[in-house]
């Protein structure tokens, strides 16, 4: 059974930077692509940002050039590493791999505030 743990949320200043990880467990990881999306209070949940096996990245045009998503096949862990964060950036961040139908982790708080 695949399970996916977020982890790296928390409360950051406008400008600040967290790094989201997100912890697969289950069958092969590698071969599968992966994503973070992320749903904001009275918003629909929206796609950040993917990344293929073959490491090929696809970004919201909100995010491109400060959000940067990676993956270590050896621990089974996909990244997002989140630079100038923005108010607007504020959301419960979820792991999505694409496999089936699709399996999501529980997600994880960001909250942007001054």
């Amino acid at each position: 059974q695949v399970q996916l743990v977020e982890s790296g949320g928390g409360l950051v200043q406008p400008g600040g930077s967290l790094r989201l990880s997100c912890a697969a467990s289950g069958s092969v990881f590698s071969i599968y692509a992966m994503g973070w999306f992320r749903q904001a209070p009275g918003k629909q949940r929206e796609l950040v940002a993917t990344i293929t096996s073959g490491r090929g990245t696809n970004y919201a045009d909100s995010v491109k050039g400060r959000f940067t998503i990676s993956r270590d096949n050896a621990k089974n862990t996909v990244y997002l590493q989140m630079n100038n964060l923005k108010l607007e950036d504020t959301a419960v961040y979820y792991c999505k791999r694409f496999e089936g139908l699709g399996y999501w982790g529980q997600g994880t708080q960001v909250t942007v505030s001054s």
